[in-house]
C-alpha cells in the first residue's frame, strides 16, 4: 500500500509550474500512473537532474554557491496561488517548534557548544513573524536534497515538502547547505530578508544540523532511516550557525 502518495502527487501537481521560472534544473514528471493490479502504488518518472548529491560531494567555490542558491530562491521565493499546499509538519514559526528543537538538542547537541547553540534558537523563538503573503517555499533543503557540479551549486531535487509560506524555512540553508564565511554573501545577494527573517532562519538552521547529527548518531548505531555520513555534516553546518558565518 503506498501509505504516503500525497508528497509524490504534489510533485506532479506543481513541478511543472515551477521548473520555468527557476534557475537550476528540477525534477519534473515525464510519465506517472495510479495504482493497479499489476502494481499497487502510485509511480512517477522524472527527469534526471545531473550533479553529485551534497552529502556525497563538496562545495569548493563558495561564492558562486551561495549566489547561485540566493538567485533560486528568489526566483521561487515568490507568492504562492491560492492552490498552493499548506504545510503540516513543518512551515510554522520557531515558537511552535520547541518540540522538536529541544528532542533533538537533548540527544545530540555539542556540550562544548550548547549554550551558544541555545541562545541562537531562543533568539529566533523572539524574532518577529512573518508578515508577507505565503511565497513558495522547498521545504527541505538539506545536503541530499540539493546537487553539486564542478565545485557549486547545481540543482535542487526532492519538492515532496513543497508549500506555502515563510521563506526563513528555506533560508536556512545559507548554513545547512554553504561553506562557512559565505551566509553573508548569500543574504546580500538575496537582499529579501529582513532581520525577524535571518534570526528566524539561523535557528531554523539550528534546529536542521542537529537532525542531521541525530540522523547520523542513528546511523552509528545501525538504527533503521539513519545516515551516518549526516553526522559530520550536521556539526560543521551547526558550527557555522553558531558562528553565525
Amino acid at each position: 500500500m503506498d501509505r504516503t502518495p500525497e508528497l509524490q502527487l504534489k510533485e506532479r501537481r506543481w513541478l511543472p509550474v515551477l521548473a520555468p521560472l527557476l534557475p537550476l534544473p528540477v525534477p519534473t514528471p515525464v510519465r506517472f500512473g495510479a495504482p493497479s493490479a499489476r502494481f499497487p502504488k502510485h509511480w512517477t518518472v522524472m527527469t534526471w537532474v545531473p550533479g553529485e548529491p551534497l552529502d556525497h560531494g563538496a562545495i569548493s567555490r563558495g561564492a558562486h554557491a551561495a549566489d547561485t542558491l540566493a538567485d533560486f530562491l528568489r526566483a521561487l521565493h515568490v507568492e504562492a496561488s491560492a492552490e498552493a499546499p499548506i504545510a503540516t509538519d513543518r512551515g510554522a514559526h520557531p515558537r511552535n517548534c520547541t518540540g522538536g528543537f529541544e528532542k533533538f538538542f537533548q540527544a545530540v547537541a555539542p556540550k562544548d557548544i550548547a549554550a551558544d547553540v541555545r541562545a541562537v534558537w531562543d533568539d529566533a523563538v523572539a524574532a518577529g513573524a512573518w508578515e508577507g503573503p505565503p511565497v513558495w517555499v522547498h521545504g527541505d533543503l538539506h545536503p541530499a536534497n540539493v546537487v553539486v557540479s564542478h565545485g557549486t551549486l547545481s540543482g535542487v531535487v526532492d519538492f515532496g515538502d513543497l508549500f506555502a509560506g515563510d521563506p526563513a524555512w528555506d533560508l536556512a540553508a545559507a548554513w545547512v547547505l554553504l561553506p562557512a564565511g559565505t551566509a553573508s554573501r548569500f543574504f546580500d545577494k538575496y537582499a529579501q530578508a529582513d532581520e525577524a527573517a535571518i534570526r528566524r532562519a539561523r535557528g531554523l538552521a539550528a534546529m536542521k544540523s542537529l537532525f542531521l547529527m541525530l540522523m547520523g548518531q542513528n546511523g552509528d548505531r545501525g538504527l533503521p532511516g539513519g545516515k551516518p555520513h549526516w553526522g559530520p555534516a550536521g556539526r560543521a553546518a551547526l558550527d557555522r550557525v553558531v558562528k553565525g558565518v
